[in-house]
């Protein structure tokens, strides 16, 4: 996400603040930079003028220039008014004064609606609320077969119709069903077409007039770049949108629809998708987002996946084996299965302050091939051999490695490296203990 932008804009601050004293010509040459980064990051023009104006403005003040860290402080402003071009502060979900809310998604054909629908439960169902999903995209009635199987999967209410029955007709007999359950939102997964035209917003809005949808929410590829903006504000001005959902975030590399679309058409971004699986799906924080761009990590949300993904009763009674130093490699294959509930490693790595910047080096399909090893390694041994590793001498090792598939070197490394790992967790309960070299772990 962002990896070219990102790695721009690290080398020019990183420039600005080794300068230490800094001219308004020094502002203006990195400013030239940063349009052109982000110009080429494909942020629409008119958002691209209006930031680095101003930037600039706060940034040639003689408080920031005269400071002991004119760098910091440039860093301090952008990072500032890339929030405010992104929303400010995060935009929730408007709720119905009598429940259910009814959330209506629409969007062209192929931007991801029907999985998005089931993301949203299932964000919704992890905060404690419920909610029924509509199949009303009659025009593709593979689109109705695929919600009622995501909604299975998820345990998740779906309601649908035959295909011939007129939308508007399965949005009031979806309504009344969901008073009937007593569920808290409605969510109806509309029709899409590969281009905007009147049959499309006609349908939409004789659904709008039945439902009385509490928020209309655009979902929209971000990969398409301006192509986004563009549909984002057509949307707009026929239906009225309330909200955005951006899809695919994770694939987007450059950035410009995330960047442009809440300032070009000033409706918040409510949502991202930032992964294929049903959990990979998040509310949008212009901070966050913010913040990841500039390098600087994102780790409320990295806390946040952590409280999901552990148990708490657990993770206490691995806190006491950490302080008796009894955590052995059974706790480690526990952690490990927990962890790689939060995501791929690139993913979480992106997300530490400090470690975000070697996030893009990381190759995904390599680690995720040596964590199946390391996986194999300990399911390979007995569980005494996992409690104390001291005992897994030649002949061990080599059985380890035949059962997992795996060369004697493999278990060596393994076994020296988790065994680091432990003298570093003592280290750590004194306050030295540093988060970069658990990476050693993965290569």
């Amino acid at each position: 996400m962002f990896e070219s932008l990102t790695e721009k804009l690290g080398k020019i601050f990183s420039r600005l603040g080794n300068k230490g004293r800094l001219t308004e010509k020094d502002v203006d040459e990195a400013m030239r930079e940063v349009r052109l980064a982000l110009l080429e990051a494909d942020v629409n023009f008119r958002v691209v003028k209006e930031f680095i104006a101003r930037v600039r403005e706060r940034s040639i003040g003689s408080a920031v220039l005269e400071s002991l860290t004119p760098g910091q402080q440039i860093i301090k402003i952008v990072n500032e008014e890339l929030i405010n071009i992104l929303g400010g502060g995060q935009s929730k979900l408007v709720h119905a004064a009598h429940p259910p809310s009814v959330v209506m998604l629409v969007g062209l054909q192929g931007s991801g609606k029907t999985t998005t629908a089931a993301k949203l439960a299932l964000n919704l169902k992890h905060s404690g609320q419920t909610a029924l999903l509509v199949a009303a995209d009659t025009r593709r009635p593979a689109a109705i077969q695929q919600l009622v199987t995501l909604g299975k999967q998820l345990d998740i209410p779906v309601y649908s119709e035959d295909s011939v029955v007129p939308v508007n007709e399965i949005g009031a007999h979806a309504l009344a069903k969901a008073r009937q359950i007593a569920v808290n939102w409605v969510i109806v997964d509309t029709a899409g077409r590969l281009h905007i035209d009147e049959e499309l917003m006609g349908e939409l809005e004789e659904l709008k007039k039945e439902i009385h949808p509490d928020e209309i929410l655009l979902v929209v590829d971000a990969m398409t770049g301006q192509d986004a903006v563009r549909v984002a504000e057509e949307f707009n001005s026929k239906v009225g949108l309330t909200g955005l959902i951006l899809t695919k975030l994770d694939g987007d590399a450059r950035g410009g629809a995330a960047l442009s679309i809440r300032w070009v058409t000033g409706v918040p971004i409510k949502y991202i998708g930032v992964g294929e699986k049903a959990d990979q799906f998040e509310p949008f924080y212009p901070d966050r987002l913010a913040s990841r761009i500039l390098g600087m990590g994102d780790l409320l949300t990295f806390i946040e996946k952590a409280e999901k993904a552990f148990d708490q009763k657990k993770a206490a009674e691995i806190q006491k084996k950490m302080e008796k130093a009894t955590y052995d490699l059974g706790d480690f294959l526990d952690n490990l299965k927990e962890i790689r509930k939060m995501g791929s490693l690139a993913q979480l790595t992106s997300m530490i302050p400090g470690l975000s910047r070697i996030a893009n080096r990381i190759d995904e399909d390599a680690q995720e091939k040596q964590l199946k090893k390391v996986e194999a390694m300990i399911l390979s041994m007995t569980p005494e051999e996992r409690h104390n590793p001291a005992i897994i001498d030649g002949s061990r090792r080599r059985r380890i490695a035949r059962g997992s598939g795996t060369q004697i070197q493999d278990v060596n490394r393994l076994l020296n490296q988790f065994q680091q790992m432990q003298k570093l967790m003592k280290m750590g309960l004194r306050g030295k203990f540093n988060p970069r070299s658990m990476l050693g772990m993965f290569k």
